[in-house]
């Protein structure tokens, strides 16, 4: 079976499903900010309690009063209200010495209906909330009323003095019909009848406007009367509980909101691997096992999966492929009780030496006093036994010492720990040194996450190709990979049937950085048949 290049797939601008993983493993951020926030809403609530309050009801009449009306003139009484005029007056009512300008910031008004506004006003104390809700109500409705007549009077003096104009008009066609009417007059019937007419028209239109003009004195005081205090005023209680949960509501939403978004932008920004597809791929290796949170892992159900993923680990172990070593990136506690576990497991069918070489000993503290396994220090030398060194890959690793603690490895890596960049430096600087991985443990995946974390590239990396790299060492007679540092092997054919034989032979290639095609059996028998060696090319 022979390989295709495929070109990589197009990666989206933002991969919605990491990111939601991301928000998701930040939970702790964004419950924590929620939570403060409510806590701080009904702290401030407590801190600064509701002033007392005085609230009253009022009835605005208008001249221009609609059905239909969307509470334009109220609003327009309100905006009134709201004027140093107003708050002017009130303040002379009170006998109060303070400023118009800082009064208006005690109270407000409110259009409820087209002819209901509604007062609020604080205090220092109720009974001065209740006696400022009054003086503004008295205010307020004299305003009005003398807005009111002003506008009556000035209507009815606009219409009396029509009226005048016309009764002087009146006047002067009844001095022409007196002298029509004379002997000496020279005016005929018909032109006597149209002055007659005439006259008649005026006396009519006259008395029209002296009728309106009455009407209008009368009509604006009854408007004036109709407005008036139809809800006196009354304190208002405040409840400081009702208050801290409406403002602790309200902080918590804001709290959630700004958590989640804060927690959305640190997924997209700090670019650091959760999902096991993803973190496989940086690595350039399978994850083989998962093992909880490390603060979950003296739980009886963390127990059975540790002792899975341990004997995974070890069944990949043997005696016969030399020294290997475990490696931690961000969780070394977890990765020395891993590495017990294997030894445990291991030292049933040979003798295993631990080596920690951890920065902070966490090896020997999981293992105490009387191990079970031998544990050594990272600068003792061994010569018999499985030697199982347990390192770490983080931040300022001595990376030419890696080799030392096995020739092959097991990542134990905690998801979401480390950036992209470091694990291709990670990936990088183990395949400079001729590393393979074995397998990725996780460690505190993420419980929703469906992803495949196994990799169908790079042969000598994965199980299914270290197999045959193990069989080839015991064929060639060497246990320890330190004697064939550069050496991978692929089987020769067998003479003229074009078919793998038994025969595994070594092929001196160094190895490099990048992924190795696998090697099939009609490429190796093209390759000896033009003299080639069948591993010299790269993936």
């Amino acid at each position: 079976m022979t390989t295709t290049d495929r070109p990589p797939a197009a990666q989206p601008l933002i991969d919605l499903h990491r990111l939601l993983t991301a928000i998701r493993r930040r939970r702790r951020l964004w419950v924590s900010t929620g939570v403060l926030g409510l806590l701080a809403g009904a702290a401030f609530a407590f801190l600064t309690p509701q002033q007392p309050t005085a609230v009253t009801q009022l009835i605005v009449l208008h001249a221009a009063d609609q059905p239909n009306d969307s509470k334009s003139l109220i609003q327009t009484d309100v905006a009134v209200l709201e004027t140093s005029r107003i708050a002017g007056a009130a303040l002379t009512a009170l006998n109060s010495t303070a400023s118009p300008e800082q009064f208006l910031t005690t109270y407000s008004g409110e259009g409820v209906t087209n002819n209901i506004m509604q007062v609020t006003v604080t205090a220092p104390t109720y009974r001065d909330a209740l006696a400022r809700a009054q003086a503004l109500a008295d205010a307020f409705i004299a305003d009005h009323r003398q807005r009111l007549q002003a506008a009556a009077d000035a209507e009815a003096q606009a219409l009396l003095d029509q009226r005048d104009d016309l009764q002087r008009e009146l006047n002067q066609v009844d001095v022409q019909i007196v002298e029509a009417s004379g002997r000496n007059s020279r005016v005929g019937p018909a032109e006597l009848q149209s002055l007659y007419a005439q006259r008649a028209d005026l006396a009519s239109r006259v008395s029209d406007f002296t009728g309106r003009a009455n009407e209008a004195r009368i009509a604006e005081p009854q408007l004036g009367a109709g407005t008036q205090i139809v809800d006196g005023p009354r304190a208002v209680g405040s409840s400081v509980l009702a208050s801290a949960v409406t403002t602790g509501g309200i902080g918590g939403g804001f709290g959630l909101f700004a958590g989640l978004a804060l927690a959305a932008v640190l997924g997209v920004v700090r670019d650091r691997p959760v999902l096991r597809r993803d973190i496989s791929t940086e690595l350039g290796a399978s994850v083989i096992g998962e093992l909880p949170q490390p603060r979950r892992l003296r739980h009886a159900r963390s127990d059975t999966q540790r002792a899975r993923v341990a004997a995974t680990v070890a069944r990949a172990v043997t005696a016969e492929g030399g020294p290997v070593s475990v490696l931690e990136l961000g969780c070394p506690r977890v990765a020395a009780t891993l590495a017990l576990e294997v030894a445990k497991y291991l030292a049933k069918d040979t003798k295993v030496v631990l080596v920690d070489d951890l920065p902070h000993r966490d090896l020997t503290a999981v293992a105490g006093k009387a191990p079970a396994v031998p544990v050594v220090d990272g600068s003792e030398r061994l010569d018999d036994g499985l030697r199982l060194g347990v390192g770490s890959v983080s931040p300022g690793t001595a990376w030419t010492d890696l080799r030392r603690l096995g020739a092959e490895t097991v990542l134990v890596v905690r998801a979401g720990k480390a950036s992209t960049l470091w694990l291709h430096t990670v990936a990088r600087q183990l395949a400079d040194l001729g590393i393979p991985v074995i397998g990725i443990v996780l460690v505190a995946p993420d419980p929703r996450d469906r992803t495949d974390g196994t990799l169908w590239d790079g042969l000598h990396t994965a199980l299914r190709g270290r197999a045959t790299f193990a069989e080839a060492r015991r064929v060639n007679g060497s246990a320890n990979v330190d004697d064939h540092p550069t050496t991978w092997f692929a089987p020769l054919p067998a003479a003229g049937a074009g078919e793998r034989t038994a025969t595994l032979q070594p092929v001196h290639a160094e190895l490099p950085t990048t992924e190795f095609t696998p090697v099939t059996p009609a490429e190796t028998t093209e390759a000896h048949v033009n003299g080639k060696r069948p591993l010299d090319r790269e993936g």
